[in-house]
């Protein structure tokens, strides 16, 4: 739990999951022989009872080269995003308890063409969604009474821009008048926290798909 006064960064995913990852840095070579670099981090699915996922990203040598660094002021945001993509394929399954599950961190991420990360263009209405749930997750588990819309990390994940994720932002204050704005942080109003519900059941929805997948591939 939270302490108050505390805030914790919750990433949430497309899906409607609220996570908290913490990355072990720095990236090292792989001992094995192979040719890339590995992270290990933790996945911790909040507003749960203990589940995470511990993890290795398996950094490939094409990747590596075009990162101007393996410093998390370079290489955090797209690890982050790769992450929560994986979660978002039910790729990652959450325990109490768990082996390191590798998590491959490779050009499948990148387009080499544009020269940019690609992690899944989201629809404007996806946006919305997604902003909903993070000022919500944000003010419930994040201890945060302002939140920041313009996080080019989200809009790296969302591959818009963080111009855009404010403007969406907007129409949620014009729309049902879940926010309060003030430049790029929105502040959540009584009718959006009176949505616990519909945030609870995206979330427990999410989970269910992610076990399910897990639980059939295990037969």
């Amino acid at each position: 739990m939270t302490q108050a006064g505390e805030q914790k960064k919750i990433w949430v995913t497309t899906t409607g999951l609220p996570l908290t990852i913490e990355l072990e840095w720095p990236f090292h070579r792989s001992t094995s022989g192979a040719d890339f670099w590995v992270l290990h981090g933790e996945i911790r699915l909040e507003n749960s009872d203990g589940l995470h996922a511990p993890v290795a990203v398996n950094l490939s040598a094409t990747v590596k080269e075009v990162l101007a660094s393996l410093e998390p002021k370079d290489a955090e945001a797209p690890v982050i995003n790769a992450l929560r993509k994986e979660v978002d394929r039910t790729q990652i399954e959450f325990v109490k308890s768990g082996k390191l599950k590798p998590v491959a961190f490779s050009s499948r991420h990148y387009d080499f063409k544009r020269q940019k990360w690609v992690f899944g263009k989201a629809t404007d209405e996806v946006i919305a969604t997604f902003l909903e749930r993070k000022v919500y997750w944000s003010t419930k588990l994040g201890g945060e009474k302002r939140v920041w819309v313009g996080d080019p990390t989200d809009a790296q994940y969302l591959e818009t821009t963080p111009g855009h994720l404010v403007e969406i932002a907007g129409r949620l204050v014009a729309g049902d008048g879940w926010v309060r704005m003030e430049g790029d942080w929105a502040e959540a109003t009584a009718g959006l926290m009176g949505q616990a519900e519909t945030f609870e059941n995206s979330m427990r929805s999410a989970v269910d798909e992610v076990e399910k997948k897990h639980a059939f591939e295990r037969g």
